[in-house]
């Protein structure tokens, strides 16, 4: 008599993508928080002053967008950064309906010092940036995927 195979729990905590995905962001986050907590910000901020960096002065309503938050999650942050200095929000003169964020003095010198983070993050991580820039890959392929499904 041979043995039943073994089946597999499809509900089983080890076997699910949303866990994954949840414990490690967590802990990966938890890797920045020694590095952004001498410029006073929490990883949320930093991810908003990532996107001025890049561009700025930009809307609300174009931040919200590359971060993947609603208003409600990002206009307390917003508030918290312009009162540390770094960013001022104001009516976009072309239409007051929009607020528009644009870097003070202050936000574009923490570029300087925030320009270490990536890399001191990947050192702890003690993978090959090349890894992780392809892991990065799949996880932005899968964002879009959810995405398109949504």
């Amino acid at each position: 008599m041979t043995a039943a195979p073994e089946t597999v729990d499809p509900l089983a905590l080890d076997r699910q993508l949303c866990f994954a995905l949840a414990a490690t962001s967590r802990a990966v986050i938890g890797l920045y928080r020694p590095l952004l907590e001498p410029m006073g910000l929490t990883h949320p901020q930093y991810l908003v002053m990532l996107a001025l960096w890049e561009d700025s002065p930009r809307s609300v309503r174009a931040i919200a967008r590359e971060l993947h938050l609603d208003s409600a999650t990002l206009s307390p942050l917003l508030k918290r950064l312009e009162a540390s200095g770094y960013v001022r929000r104001d009516r976009s003169p072309s239409d007051e309906r929009q607020l528009q964020v644009s870097l003070t003095t202050a936000g574009r010198a923490l570029r300087e010092r925030a320009r270490a983070v990536p890399l001191a993050v990947a050192a702890r991580l003690g993978w090959p940036v090349a890894r992780l820039e392809a892991l990065k890959d799949d996880l932005t392929a899968l964002l879009s995927v959810v995405d398109d499904a949504s």
